[in-house]
């Protein structure tokens, strides 16, 4: 299956979806902290989600249960730089664990994590979108009821192009 991102809509299937994208738009020059969206064909790593808010998540992706001490490291100067991380730790990165549900279910997009290239951008998820699809930082946001059910029709073949 392909998924297609064009003017704030994700298209799979017979499927059209409202997505919130970076607030600066969608970018070929992706760096770290532009508020941008990458352009490209990517396909999708893994899946990160809340076991207390979503218990069951059916997919053929890895999944991985988030914590109070799971991150993912937005720090230019840290080997650790576009990966998952425990806090402590002592560079800049980003919590998981919220109070609100953006990070209940994040899908991690195959962007710029084989290789990592230092300031190209890091953390670009598929997440839960906020209230009236408020932009992002860089990452693609679409309802909770809408990413629950992608997950279930996703695998390591699937691609989403962003353009």
């Amino acid at each position: 299956m392909n998924i297609k991102l064009k003017k704030k809509f994700i298209y799979f299937n017979k499927y059209k979806i409202k997505c919130a994208i970076g607030k600066r738009g969608i970018t070929s020059k992706k760096i770290e902290g532009d508020n941008k969206t990458p352009t490209g064909t990517y396909t999708f790593e893994s899946i990160y989600y809340r076991k207390d808010r979503i218990p069951k998540i059916r997919t053929s992706l890895k999944k991985y249960v988030i914590n109070k001490k799971t991150g993912w490291c937005d720090d230019v100067r840290s080997i650790h730089y576009n990966k998952m991380i425990k806090f402590p730790f002592r560079y800049s990165a980003e919590k998981l664990w919220l109070n609100v549900n953006i990070y209940d279910v994040i899908i991690v997009i195959n962007y710029n994590l084989k290789p990592v290239v230092k300031n190209k951008g890091s953390a670009i998820f598929l997440h839960i979108a906020k209230k009236k699809f408020k932009p992002t930082e860089g990452c693609i946001a679409i309802t909770k009821k809408s990413i629950i059910y992608l997950i279930s029709k996703i695998n390591k073949k699937t691609t989403i192009e962003i353009n």
